[in-house]
């Protein structure tokens, strides 16, 4: 899979939204390939989590958050089920998954449904190893501070706000993968 060409296709000119997000995105596939390689025992498929990070946020073009110079019209919440969208129509099923589903440590559709967000009400839950790895190593990288690496410690705060299933889900997959 050429993710290279898929990126340049959506993000055709050198704006500063295609700079943020080859930046963020390489942080989290070299991340990403970190622990995949250290953990070996996770039987995660390199090919998938390097295309996999690199492709997780393609949709957030579509979404309005001009602080990380997003135009689009939709929620930024939106971004995963947006580039699902994409890669779904361009026939990357497994890519796709990854980026639905990225978003803190997964959505439930309960959640979903509960809060009123604009998404479809099913689960959003990283399952494959490629899925929880990139969910994983995204949650220390932000785009609204791409320079900055989040601590664990910063990283538990940020998904404690959302609830104790997402904290112990994070904790769990750091006990995983560290």
């Amino acid at each position: 899979m050429n993710y290279r060409a898929l990126l340049l296709r959506h993000y055709p000119v050198d704006t500063p939204l295609r700079r943020l997000l080859l930046h963020h995105s390489g942080q989290v596939c070299r991340r990403a390939l970190d622990i995949a390689r250290r953990h070996p025992e996770l039987h995660a498929d390199l090919r998938l989590v390097e295309a996999g990070a690199m492709l997780h946020d393609i949709g957030i073009y579509l979404t309005h958050a001009p602080g990380i110079h997003c135009q689009g019209s939709a929620p930024y919440l939106m971004h995963g089920s947006l580039g699902a969208r994409i890669l779904r129509a361009e026939g990357h099923e497994a890519l796709a998954r990854i980026c639905e589903r990225h978003t803190g440590t997964g959505l439930r559709a309960a959640d979903i449904r509960t809060l009123g967000l604009p998404l479809p009400a099913v689960d959003l839950l990283p399952e494959t190893p490629e899925e929880r790895i990139i969910c994983y190593a995204d949650l220390f990288h932000s785009k609204s501070h791409p320079l900055r690496f989040l601590t664990p410690s910063e990283v538990e705060a940020r998904v404690a706000r959302f609830g104790e299933v997402g904290l112990r889900t994070f904790r769990r997959w750091r006990a995983e993968m560290e």
